[in-house]
């Protein structure tokens, strides 16, 4: 896909489709008037008439208008100015992008009337990125059609270029998300991250199964025992243009397929859990991203990669592993895998002295339950790296919420025979309680843990994306680390 600025005037731009942004102030567009006079001012009065809405991601299509060149005009509400943020942007965008994508005849398509500041426009570009792609990865008959160009008017080539390194990371980290696990299992998704690292210039190792028994890294090991594909663990490096500053560690969840283990799901909850290694495709969505950006801050990325799985070496209810670090977990579920992944992976990251850590995973359905499935769940051991994660995804114009830390909450994961144990206790609070069994890897390091299991995947499509992956938080850990405070 091509993206690059758009030359000239939009009424006499030759292209297969437009996508027009207008909000409430739409008098006052950019390129609203060239095109409403080329359409003899059709625009303006079914504005007026209020046939036409300018709210939010509302879509008004013609075919052929009269007056210019575009096979196709694709009217695209913004709303108020005064509430028009990145999000607004991206959905807006995304969700015109969609509708081109309808048709397979639809390669060259143009942007114009988005006007806004740098982050705004960035994340309009990425929209009409990920807009028109789709999960129909094997489907002969696809669903959506991405363009092969999108012109962009008014927008730099700064901008537009780092707007596209965000909106392809995005697809990358959905690619993966998407697909079966019979396709990206650990040992494939450690293949891809090392050519997306060749590709930008990331450093990568990658731990094999042996390397992790080196390290005894017990409590990953422990989940992967019930698949014969074995487990990995991915270190991506990124040294940062300049700053010699300690990095910041972002660690994914990467468990491609749980099937919940011996705690075996339902058929329905199994059926889209090739999703629950979301966390580690955004973590080398952001990785990749941060690399062609070229930011400041050093980063490193690592994953945890195992598929949860049922054979008669099955990790079982009631054993007692030994994390990395050396404290003892007894496992009253086998469905609550990810923490002991991610409790490894912390570790590990904790060797390379970073200043902040970050960690993402599709880590419960109870914090899918306290917020939706549109919402990030965000706890923390430090308030004011926790606010600074808030306030970049509140600019990025993704939603996410904290949830208390309270001490009386590790309470409920103290252990009988061993240290803890790897469930709190009963249904109450089992986001919070996977939440403080991570922190008691985390140590003094200030760490922020994402639970992305609400938005990381869509059961249902919205106007601005198919159904299946979004690639969230890309975007908001991209504006983190751009402007990260020391």
């Amino acid at each position: 896909m091509k993206i690059v600025q758009a030359q000239g005037n939009p009424v006499d731009f030759e292209c297969d489709g437009i996508a027009l942004g207008l909000g409430n102030d739409w008098q006052s567009s950019l390129h609203f008037n060239a095109i409403d006079a080329a359409m003899n001012g059709i625009l303006k009065k079914l504005i007026e008439a209020e046939e036409l809405s300018t709210k939010p991601f509302k879509l008004t299509s013609f075919l052929l208008p009269a007056g210019i060149r575009a096979k196709q005009l694709t009217v695209v509400g913004l709303g108020p100015l005064e509430s028009r943020d990145a999000g607004i942007g991206y959905r807006a965008a995304a969700a015109a992008a969609k509708t081109l994508a309808g048709s397979k005849n639809r390669n060259r398509i143009a942007y114009s009337g988005f006007h806004g500041d740098d982050l705004f426009l960035k994340s309009s570009v990425a929209g009409s990125i990920t807009g028109g792609v789709g999960q129909d990865l094997f489907r002969a008959e696809r669903s959506l059609y991405p363009p092969q160009e999108i012109h962009w008017f008014n927008v730099s080539s700064t901008t537009i270029s780092a707007g596209t390194s965000i909106g392809e990371s995005m697809n990358l980290a959905r690619r993966l998300v998407n697909l079966p696990p019979n396709y990206l299992y650990p040992e494939t998704f450690a293949d891809e991250a090392t050519r997306v690292a060749k590709e930008v210039g990331l450093e990568i190792e990658v731990w094999d199964q042996a390397r992790l028994e080196a390290e005894k890294c017990g409590a990953l090991l422990a989940v992967a025992r019930g698949s014969v594909k074995p487990p990995r663990l991915c270190i991506l490096k990124y040294p940062g243009k300049t700053s010699s500053k300690p990095p910041i560690a972002l660690i994914g969840k990467g468990v491609t397929f749980d099937s919940g283990g011996l705690s075996i799901k339902p058929t329905d909850g199994m059926l889209t859990m090739k999703c629950d290694m979301a966390g580690a495709a955004t973590v080398l969505g952001i990785m990749r991203s941060a690399a062609l950006l070229q930011l400041d801050q050093p980063i490193i990325g690592l994953v945890g990669l195992v598929e949860n799985l049922i054979s008669g070496d099955a990790f079982k209810l009631g054993d007692v592993v030994t994390a990395r670090s050396g404290k003892t977990i007894e496992i009253h579920n086998t469905d609550a895998e990810g923490r002991l992944v991610l409790a490894d992976v912390i570790h590990v990251a904790l060797d390379h002295k970073p200043s902040h850590l970050v960690d993402f995973a599709t880590l419960t359905g109870a914090c899918v339950v306290a917020l939706g499935t549109d919402v990030v769940g965000v706890m923390s051991n430090h308030e004011r790296w926790q606010k600074q994660v808030l306030d970049a995804a509140r600019r990025a114009g993704e939603y996410a919420w904290p949830l208390p830390m309270y001490p009386f909450f590790s309470e409920q994961i103290a252990g009988k025979v061993a240290d803890i144990k790897n469930v709190g206790e009963g249904r109450w609070g089992g986001a919070i309680t996977a939440a403080k069994f991570l922190e008691e890897f985390v140590g003094q390091t200030p760490w922020t843990h994402l639970d992305i299991a609400g938005p990381a995947f869509m059961d249902a499509a919205k106007p601005w994306s198919d159904a299946g992956a979004t690639g969230t938080m890309v975007r908001s850990i991209i504006e983190l680390l751009s402007t990260i405070e020391s």
